[in-house]
């Protein structure tokens, strides 16, 4: 591999920015807004406010998608999920 795809690597690996360009992915196709580049903008000014311990980090899940997740997991509808289902559903 030639150094500057390497130092490349290592950029985005240090900044976490795939982790990011995949967040703010999903809460585009998550929310929809009509005007994208202004719903991104608000996003990273909440991040950066959050970072400042002068807001709140902007979540992708409510307490409606986790309760749709615990529901695909409890099959059975017993109320509760074994260790391994919850790990399972967590890594997804």
């Amino acid at each position: 591999m030639a150094a500057g795809e390497e130092q490349s690597r290592e950029y985005l690996r240090r900044h976490r920015l795939p982790e990011l360009l995949h967040r703010l992915g999903a809460l585009l196709l998550f929310h929809r807004p009509e005007r994208p580049r202004e719903f991104l903008i608000q996003v990273l000014e909440r991040v950066k406010a959050g970072r400042r311990a002068e807001g709140e980090y902007p979540f992708l899940m409510d307490e409606g998608n986790v309760d749709a997740m615990f529901s695909l997991l409890d099959v059975l509808g017993q109320g509760r999920i074994r260790p391994a289902q919850y790990r399972e559903g967590a890594s997804t």
